[in-house]
Formats: structure tokens, sequence, C-alpha cells
């Protein structure tokens, strides 16, 4: 079953209301996960650090990074009620850590046990290694990435989740613990890996969601999909291609100031998407072809049989002008046609009859 992750973000944009009518609004439309980010803007960016220019167009703009995420912090105080309200509804808390103090804060004072490393930090090193050494499951999101890139971050969490307490690392033992069979095992056990398009929103074209195959195939993992396209339709393809994992932004509102709400569902957007996922997931089966029950019981309906197309005697010798080829089926089969012309009839038929010879 995908497993659906409802992205919040920062599109709480710092008011705890709504982030919880975000986390009720994911539980509503049927999603297994509802996503925040946590961060210290301090620890992420420095004050030059300037904005991705989707963040000014949606905003309206432009300013300083750490101006725009010290506005969109979580605090402490409401993670802690945000995990409540979602035990209290039975949806699975789940945030993306910038930084290592906010690592620590959701590992060893939330008590999460998965992860999600975003496209931005694959290529921080001392982060991904720190994900792979708390020992949870993790969620890599690939936007931005090449295939070597992504080989590369997998030696890193390889090498966490082998050394636990390790302090210090190099290439090589990165590329030594992906080359080893542990490694590689328990990369299969604990890690997905999501193809992204890091665009918002992202251009049909620059999709490629057979890319999803090419990582498959090449990291024998399990893949998913993290959309920052417009609509639903691109999420419920990546389940139709063996997605194993859905990440979407969604909003209370589109229209709500923000970088990233102009690029995400509203609620019954998301509820639709989540509906069509299921239906999809239901629709894909186990891949035997095979008559299903419904179709045994139109069989006789939609199908034809050899009848009689006039009066037949007993004993007369049948030609081809006295057959017809008609519904219902479940008389003798129209793969008979050429065995029964020429037979004598053992039986006396009017137009219209099943033929039993």
């Amino acid at each position: 079953m995908t497993l659906i992750i409802a992205e919040a973000g920062v599109n709480h944009n710092g008011d705890a209301k709504l982030a919880r009518d975000l986390v009720s609004s994911a539980h509503k439309a049927g999603a297994d996960i509802v996503k925040f980010q946590t961060f210290k803007a301090k620890n992420i960016v420095t004050e030059k650090a300037t904005q991705a220019n989707y963040q000014k167009k949606n905003l309206g703009k432009e300013e300083s990074q750490l101006a725009m995420l010290q506005r969109l912090e979580l605090s402490h105080e409401l993670h802690y009620e945000l995990v409540a309200y979602c035990n209290e509804l039975g949806i699975e808390f789940l945030s993306t850590a910038f930084d290592d103090e906010s690592l620590d804060f959701l590992v060893n004072d939330l008590g999460l046990k998965r992860l999600k490393l975003p496209s931005g930090e694959i290529t921080n090193a001392p982060l991904v290694l720190k994900h792979a050494q708390t020992g949870c499951d993790l969620i890599v999101s690939t936007g931005m990435a090449t295939m070597a890139e992504i080989e590369s971050v997998l030696g890193v969490i390889a090498y966490g989740y082998l050394n636990p307490t390790a302090n210090q690392a190099t290439r090589a033992d990165f590329e030594t613990a992906y080359a080893s069979e542990s490694g590689q095992q328990i990369l299969r056990e604990k890690v997905t890996v999501l193809h992204c398009t890091t665009e918002y929103p992202a251009p049909m074209e620059e999709i490629n969601l057979n890319a999803m195959d090419t990582i498959a195939s090449t990291f024998k993992l399990k893949v998913g999909y993290s959309d920052h396209s417009r609509g639903i339709t691109i999420p419920i393809a990546a389940v139709a291609k063996g997605a194993s994992v859905i990440e979407k932004h969604f909003t209370l509102d589109q229209n709500l100031e923000g970088p990233d709400h102009k690029a995400s569902l509203e609620p019954d957007d998301l509820a639709e998407m989540v509906t069509a996922i299921r239906d999809v997931e239901k629709a894909m089966g186990d891949g035997v072809k095979r008559p299903t029950v419904s179709e045994v019981n139109n069989k006789n309906i939609a199908r034809k049989s050899l009848v009689a197309a006039r009066s037949i005697e007993k004993g007369q010798v049948i030609k081809a002008e006295d057959i017809a080829i008609k519904r219902p089926g479940g008389g003798r089969s129209p793969y008979d046609y050429w065995q029964i012309v020429g037979e004598q009839s053992r039986h006396n038929y009017e137009a219209g009859d099943l033929l039993l010879d």
C-alpha cells in the first residue's frame, strides 16, 4: 500500500492554529502522514543567502532567506502539541530536520522512528551520516541529484547504519560500506529513495517519471515520488509506476502568504488525490491475466455460440448457410464452425436454437 505523505512543510506560516488545522485536514483527506519542517534558521542559512526565484515570485517580495525562514520556524512547544494532536487523530507526525540541533530534537525528544532527508541536504554528508546513525528508517528525496550523487549518499547512509558511533569517516569508508552485503541489506530494509524535481511548480516536461525505473533498477531499493507539479495527475501516475511513497505539498488556501502555498494542493484536491491513489492501487491487481468473478458472470451475455440460422431436421447434412453465430454464449463454440459444416444433424432445430451437435 502506498504511503501517502501530506507535506504541510512551512505552510503553517508560524501560526499554531494553522498548523493544527493542517494536521486535521491531512487526516480528513486520508493521508498516512502529515509532515512539517524543523530547523533553526540561523543554523542553516547565512545572512547573505538569497531566496529562490519561486520564493520571490510566490511571496511577491524579495528578502533574505534568513528573514523568511525565521518567520517559518516551529517552536519546540508547538512540535509537542502537534505530535499529541496527530496521536489523537491517528495520523503519523513526521518532520524534516535541516540541522543537527533539529535532528537531535526530533529523534531524542519527540522519539520519531522515521525521518525524511530533503533533496537539498543529500550532499551534506555530516548531516546525512547523523541521520543514519539514529537507526531510523529514512526516506531520501533526490531532487537536483545525479545517479552518482544518489550512490554517494547511499554509501554515507550504509556506513552510518553500520557504524552508529563513528565520529569521522572517509569517502573510502562510505564506498566500502555501500559495496558490502551488510550495507546493501540494511539499505534494502530501511531506505526508500524518492524521485523528485526541485522546482515549484515543476514543469511537466521536467518531471521524468521514468527516472523512477532507473533508480529502482540501479539501486534495488524501494522507490517513491516527491511531487511538486500542479494538480494530482503526476502522483497518481507515479503510483501506477510502482511508487511506494507519495509526498505532496498541501495548504488550506493557495492564496495565503508564504513561499509554498501556490504550489500546494488545497484540502479537497488532497482528498481527491488520496482517493484516486487508493483506486489505482486496487486497479493494479496481481498481474495474472484471467477472467475475474464479474467477467465469468458476463461470459454468456457477451460471447456467441453456433445457432441454427433456419430449421434443421435430424439427419440433415448441415451446410454453412444453416449456421449463424449469435449471442448468447454457453453453446457450441464458434471455433467448431468448420467442424460442424458437412456433419449430419443429430437433432431437430428451429431457427435461433443453440446447436448441440
